[in-house]
């Protein structure tokens, strides 16, 4: 412990010259690795090992112990001796702190206990992908994800009550997902923009975007939807060009119409259709970052991180990030199986291609969420929802005819708050968020990988 804290201390720089990175990015690096040697070799739906499980706990509980210590002057109320009441100023965690962390260390429980939940499952398995099964297999891998090994199904498939279970489990992933999304956003729309990126953008929007991009986003008819569906997407790079493009189009925009330089803007546009043009990019940028959660940070996500100062947001924004990719990973492993389900009655579908996006579940229709309550504090995700296999093959079995009449109409008190997506607090609205509730691609706040 003692070494890891010298290292971070040292921004580690080992010479001790004093060329070591600062200490936000050291704190946010050791939180990133720390992950990536924790989480990086869980290729399976299965509990982690419970070495594994104590060591992720002890050394996380290290790195955020320093947020303790982050702290703000708060007024307080003091009796004196004579009984008077007096006003005083006592220390309190800065208030981002306060509210955000014990959200993540809920969303972080959470997330284990559903790996827990597979221990006893026993429809499926692995086998290596190397294709030492591949005649009998039904779920091996050929993708570009070939280190992963493979699902086995029987060839009768899943049985009713996994699927439904599986399924649940896969929504229940995706709502930590998209509250850790929603911390990780507002972290990142927080810290400043560095000198350095913005001394790297173009003179205007339009170079940025290029003449094709910016033509359609400045059209008197505009649908995001429509925006989308006409460009390539179909490579992880070609994603991220368009967000890097966008995002530097952004602040562009935000910054002329900060400083209010018309001049540079030309008098055939004015800053009220400059504003307009900003909410379209942002708009584009927010159903961006709900189809493609997977792909990497943009450049500006980038550059915040690597010249953030702030102790507390950098590690904020590590901890949600890490915790994002923790869910993801899950929902990618629970999505191999249910498409190794799909092979096992339909071998048809081997070639049918599939994008995995945080509102994709058959089980439950997508819907539009009101994004408001993942402001709330985050004592209501106290009802977390974890079953096991058993359990639910248990509380499926034993239902009663008036519970089937249910299950065909609409659902109980119960069974919604089954599906209650847990909540998260962040101190700051969304600038764009109460725009956007219009548009059907909004389903959670912004997010990065």
């Amino acid at each position: 412990m003692k070494e890891r804290f010298a290292k971070l201390l040292l921004g580690e720089d080992m010479s001790g010259g004093g060329k070591g990175v600062s200490s936000a990015l050291a704190l946010s690096n050791a939180i990133t690795n720390l992950a990536a040697s924790v989480f990086g070799e869980q290729h399976k739906l299965e509990p982690m090992a419970p070495e594994t499980k104590t060591r992720w706990r002890r050394e996380i509980d290290w790195l955020l112990s320093v947020t303790d210590h982050i702290v703000e002057f708060v007024p307080s109320q003091q009796m004196t001796k004579d009984g008077t009441n007096m006003e005083i100023m006592r220390t309190q965690q800065r208030k981002d702190l306060l509210m955000n962390i014990p959200a993540l260390r809920k969303l972080d429980a959470m997330l284990l206990g559903y790996l827990d939940n597979f221990k006893d499952q026993s429809e499926f398995w692995y086998v290596k992908g190397d294709g030492e099964d591949e005649d009998e297999g039904n779920g091996q891998r050929t993708d570009d994800k070939w280190w992963l090994p493979a699902v086995k199904i029987s060839p009768n498939g899943l049985s009713e009550v996994s699927q439904k279970w599986l399924l649940f489990q896969k929504e229940s992933v995706n709502q930590v997902l998209k509250a850790a999304m929603a911390i990780n956003a507002q972290v990142l729309m927080e810290m400043e923009i560095p000198e350095a990126y913005i001394d790297s953008l173009p003179k205007n929007g339009r170079e940025s975007l290029g003449d094709s991009i910016y033509r359609n986003i400045t059209d008197d008819h505009f649908d995001p939807d429509h925006f989308l569906s006409s460009l390539d997407l179909s490579t992880e790079h070609k994603v991220l060009d368009l967000k890097n493009r966008i995002e530097s189009s952004v602040v562009i925009w935000r910054r002329k119409m900060h400083n209010k330089d018309i001049k540079s803007w030309g008098s055939a546009v004015s800053l009220e259709k400059r504003e307009q043009f900003e909410e379209r990019a942002e708009t584009i940028l927010h159903l961006l970052k709900h189809r493609f959660p997977g792909i990497p940070q943009s450049a500006l996500d980038i550059c915040k991180i690597q010249y953030n100062k702030d102790v507390g947001q950098s590690v904020l924004e590590s901890y949600s990030r890490i915790l994002e990719t923790l869910a993801y990973t899950i929902m990618s492993r629970i999505e191999d199986v249910l498409y190794a389900d799909q092979l096992a009655l339909d071998p048809s579908k081997k070639n049918s291609s599939r994008k995995l996006s945080i509102s994709d579940s058959e089980a439950f229709p997508p819907r539009k969420l009101d994004p408001k309550p993942e402001i709330k504090k985050p004592d209501s995700m106290d009802q977390q929802t974890s079953f096991t296999l058993s359990d639910y093959m248990g509380w499926a079995l034993d239902q009663d005819p008036e519970s089937e009449k249910r299950d065909s109409g609409s659902p109980t008190e119960e069974e919604s708050q089954l599906k209650k997506p847990p909540v998260v607090a962040t101190h700051k609205k969304f600038s764009y968020i109460e725009k956007l509730e219009s548009f059907g691609g909004l389903r959670s706040p912004t997010a990065r990988h």
